[in-house]
């Protein structure tokens, strides 16, 4: 059945990032006219395109979202749009000024532009940072995203109110989804800032004892990448517009026990290690409510946190393998 991909011309910003790339996958499955790929490549990566980058539907164009002309140049006979290209939670608190020119700033230019080209509708990446430590558990949508403490959180609730804004005044169409702990192959693995299961799996495969800092009992809400990109989708294929809705596995997971499923997965005998907390998070427990995004989008996630880490950890070692041998 034909879908309104079908013949359509989709833009993807931060298209070649982690969750992007798996959007676009999503997306040459219903035969799009275009797929036009807008990145930077600072956190995108070629790697991550591999399935697609010889694709003839598949137009990538190395540039930032901050370069006004080259967006209006491909926003200009866009039929969708995605906006995913953003700095991540810690960037944006080690340099607000970065902070707010790639997530206000570029946001606002392209809302604008959204307006201008009529774009028929937009799906913004939002995340589940806009709640802080929620009322709720599970949270719902509309639990106030008022207890917020970060820049990166305050940035998306920002994009948040100016798309719905834009639906007021321009009628605009749009959908936010708010993403919970997002994981999986292709998901950030170097620099100041990867992720505690890289850590751990790094330590699986050298056989160090892996690091749990504070009780573990800080919990998190682990969605699989490709249950986001299909979230996206969904959202782009339904007739719902000016919402928002929660993405996450709907399963409260601790740090220990996501350690445990980790080391059962990849047969390790591995005894963690507790280190005191070197630092506060005001955010302890994340457990996200699906229920609306299951009513209005048809959306369900379908991946199981243990089929989620088996599939990321033979990615990984496979990463390190490729690796070493071209050492």
């Amino acid at each position: 059945m034909r879908n309104k991909i079908y013949n359509s011309k989709i833009l993807v910003t931060g298209g070649a990032g982690f969750i992007g790339s798996y959007v676009v996958e999503e997306l040459l499955k219903s035969d799009p006219k275009k797929v036009i790929i807008i990145d930077n490549l600072i956190r995108g990566s070629f790697e991550n395109m591999k399935s697609f980058i010889d694709n003839p539907l598949v137009h990538f164009i190395e540039g930032d979202v901050r370069d006004t002309a080259l967006m209006e140049n491909y926003v200009s006979g866009t039929d969708y749009v995605f906006h995913m290209a953003a700095l991540r939670i810690n960037s944006c608190a080690a340099n607000p000024e970065e902070g707010f020119e790639v997530m206000l700033r570029s946001t606002f230019d392209l809302a604008q532009l959204c307006v201008k080209y009529k774009v028929k509708k937009v799906i913004y990446s939002s995340s589940a940072s806009v709640y802080g430590l929620a009322q709720h558990f599970p949270t719902p949508e509309t639990d106030t995203p008022y207890d917020n403490q970060t820049f990166y959180g305050g940035a998306k609730l920002w994009g948040e109110q100016l798309f719905k804004s834009y639906k007021f005044m321009y009628d605009l169409d749009y959908v936010a989804l708010r993403y919970f702990n997002v994981y999986g192959a292709r998901m950030d693995t170097d620099g100041k800032y990867t992720e505690v299961m890289i850590r751990w799996l790094d330590c699986i495969h050298e056989g160090k004892a892996p690091l749990i800092y504070g009780d573990g009992s800080t919990t998190m809400d682990f969605v699989y990448v490709r249950d986001v990109a299909k979230a996206n989708v969904a959202a782009l294929l339904s007739n719902v517009t000016d919402e928002v809705f929660n993405v996450g596995n709907c399963e409260e997971t601790s740090l220990k026990q996501l350690l445990d499923v980790l080391l059962k997965v990849n047969d390790s005998r591995l005894v963690p290690e507790y280190r005191e907390e070197n630092s506060v998070n005001p955010v302890s427990r994340r457990l996200a409510d699906n229920t609306k995004a299951k009513q209005q989008l048809n959306f369900e996630p379908s991946i199981s946190l243990k089929e989620g880490l088996k599939e990321l950890s033979e990615w990984y070692f496979e990463k390190k393998k490729s690796i070493n041998l071209r050492v």
